[in-house]
Order: C-alpha cells, then structure tokens, then sequence
C-alpha cells in the first residue's frame, strides 16, 4: 500500500504568500483540532462582519490601517454581536480571537500595536447546580425501557457527562481506541490540552460503555456515531447533537437540561460527597483555576444567604 506522507509547502511558496496569509498559518498551526476548529469559527464569523471573500483579506483589513481604526472596527464588530443578542461568552471568545490575533502580529513585526476593545462583561457560572442528581436519574431512567441502538448510545453518554464531569466537546472527540474497559480508563482530551488524560472509570460508566460499544461493535474510529439511517458510512456525532439529545431527553421528564448543566450537577454533587474538599474536586473536574470551584462551593452552600440570616437576626435582637 502507497503512503502519502504530508510535507510542508516549499520555502519559495512560503516566501510568496501575502503577510497576512503566512500570519493566519502560523496562528492555526500547532493545534489541537478543538482549538483549531473554533478559532477557525470564530475568524469565519468576522469575515461574515466585512462581507469580505477570505479570512486572509478579513486578516488584511484588521491590520491595514493602524491602531485606531483597528480598535474601532473591533468595537463595531463587538456592538453588532450584542445588538443581536448574542451570549456575553461568545462575544468575548470571538474577540479573543481577535486579541490574539494581533498579539501574534505585533510579536513577529508586523505591526506596533494591539487591540484594545474589552469583552462584554457578564457574571460567570450563575446556574451551577444543574439539574441534579436526582434530574440525572430521570434521563436515565427514561432509556430504561428502550433497548435500541440509541438508547445504549445516549446512555453511555449520559454516564460520561455526569460520572466523569466530561465537556460535550471531550465526549465527542473520543474514538473506540481511547477506551480501556479491561484498564477501566478512557483517555480524554481535556480543555487547553494538547495530550490526552487517563481517567478512570466509575463501574456504572464503564457498563455503559461496554453496553454502546457491543452495539456499535469494534471498528476503529469514533466512539459516538451519528445513528442516522440515510448516512452509508460511519459519521462522528456532533457537539451539537449532544446538546440536542440531552435537551430532547430532559423535555421528556419535563426538565430543562443541556449537557454543560449534566457537568455542573455533578461538580455539584461532587462538593457535597467531599464535604467541600475543593482541592480533590479539582481532580475530578479538571479545572486549571480552583477558584472556579469556589463558585460551584458558594452557590452550593449559599454562604451569602448564610450570612444575611445571621445579619437580620442580629438586627432585630
């Protein structure tokens, strides 16, 4: 068999690109293929603003005319994403993408300045709760009673979001090879990393892997499969259809769920069953920053609340 190895362009090709097309390539080389999609995304959604042909002329019209009129495009750009209502979030991804952008133009020479135009500024993780153990069980329960290929599916990755706190993103990325079930592992893709993670498997999450994976059977390639009857050939699953899936399942026992909400719950649920132990809990949930834990740990113990009783009942002794 004839194999193809891939081999970088020529340096007389590189040498002729335009600067802005050599700065896009040395912006999206080097990562993981989440990052690269999205950043890929989020520069398309910018082009879409300039109702240019390319990224590489989006790129070119950023950086033409100097510090100003770059600044201002960019805050043009960010008010027409809140006019129509977009998440502070997705706002602030895109314009980070921007930031960085520069940032990388402005350390390789080719201009003296960078963006300025700050995020929309919203308040993170209000709703960490998620939909609880006890909302968890009700999707679970309701595939009790189904025994076809999807409901074995959806099962196993129910399991993943909440037992192992995965991100819809994680699940997704992952192929057959990445489960150990002999090992109990399965080998994630966290966020920001580069190399996969060895997690190891609670034993309810390990069964429903083994139950989805001697449905799907042991072909290499993704572990999930987009079950659509039309399609010949084996498709990965979405990010998109997990969130689908999640919320059509939630609307059948009458609850309101998205998968990041299944992680919540179980980040949640994880404080509870440590006592607080924020520290071990990081482990579980992967967090660079364990502030971010803080947040899950107030609102989960409503310490706020806590203290405005002691208050009010100070005042009226």
């Amino acid at each position: 068999m004839l194999t193809v190895v891939p081999v970088r362009e020529p340096a007389s090709i590189t040498r002729t690109a335009s600067p802005s097309h050599r700065l896009l390539d040395s912006f999206l080389s080097g990562r993981n293929a989440r990052t690269l999609d999205a950043y890929r995304m989020d520069l398309e959604y910018f082009r879409r603003f300039l109702s240019v042909a390319s990224q590489e002329e989006a790129t070119r019209v950023l950086l033409t005319n100097g510090h100003g009129p770059a600044n201002e495009l960019a805050l043009n750009y960010k008010n027409s994403m809140v006019d129509v209502g977009l998440a502070p979030s997705t706002v602030n991804r895109r314009l980070a993408a921007l930031r960085s952008l520069v940032k990388l133009a402005r350390t390789i020479g080719m201009v003296s300045w960078t963006l300025e135009v700050e995020g929309v500024k919203s308040q993170a993780y209000r709703d960490t709760r998620g939909p609880g153990r006890e909302g968890f069980r009700k999707l679970l329960d309701s595939l009790d009673a189904r025994v076809d290929a999807k409901a074995a599916r959806d099962r196993a990755i129910l399991h993943l979001l909440y037992d192992i706190a995965l991100r819809r993103g994680e699940v997704v990325s992952l192929d057959l090879e990445h489960v150990d079930l002999k090992a109990g592992t399965v080998a994630v893709l966290g966020k920001g990393r580069t190399g996969r993670e060895a997690i190891t498997l609670p034993e309810p999450t390990a069964a429903a892997l083994g139950a989805w994976i001697a449905v799907r059977g042991q072909e290499p390639g993704p572990l999930f499969l987009a079950l659509d009857p039309s399609t010949k050939s084996a498709k990965r699953l979405s990010a998109r259809s997990v969130h689908y899936l999640v919320r059509e399942l939630g609307e059948d026992v009458g609850l309101k769920v998205w998968p990041h909400g299944l992680r919540h719950a179980a980040i949640t649920q994880a404080l509870d069953c440590t006592n607080g132990n924020v520290r071990a809990v990081q482990k579980f949930s992967r967090h660079k920053d364990v502030r971010v834990l803080t947040r899950y740990d107030d609102n989960r113990t409503d310490l706020g609340g806590v203290v405005a009783r002691l208050v009010a009942a100070e005042a009226v002794q």
